[in-house]
């Protein structure tokens, strides 16, 4: 068994390369403590909670690189990415994991803006005269 695991997470236009080390469940983010990268709680529960579903939550220090997108889409991305590693160390959680949905990856992404319209969807005002 290798003693550092890896998972890519993506979501919306940001991408977090995650590693798993068997430690005391320290979470760097950025080079950066979860308090210090993240302000919103829902953010940190979001990040955690593949690990608290799998009873894994202690046991492994996580080292995050993130970039792009918000924070929303970041701390699902670093959800992601934690999944996917988890699936390394022990395939199965697998079960548990699909169960919740944290193993597909969320593919909606934003709309491009088409030609000869306002936005992706929205037109330029019309008038009949």
């Amino acid at each position: 068994m290798p003693e550092v695991y890896y998972g890519t997470g993506k979501r919306k236009t940001a991408i977090a390369k995650t590693w798993l080390k068997p430690g005391n469940g320290k979470v760097t983010i950025n080079k950066r403590d979860i308090d210090d990268y993240f302000g919103r709680e829902t953010a940190k529960m979001v990040v955690e909670q593949p690990m608290v579903l799998t009873d894994t939550h202690g046991s492994f220090d996580v080292t995050v690189s993130v970039a792009g997108g918000g924070i929303s889409g970041q701390a699902a991305a670093i959800r992601h990415g934690i999944t996917k590693a988890l699936l390394t160390v022990n395939p199965e959680f697998r079960p548990i994991l699909k169960k919740v949905g944290f193993i597909t990856r969320d593919s909606r992404i934003k709309e491009r803006k088409k030609y000869g319209q306002k936005g992706a969807r929205a037109n330029f005002q019309y008038s009949k005269r």
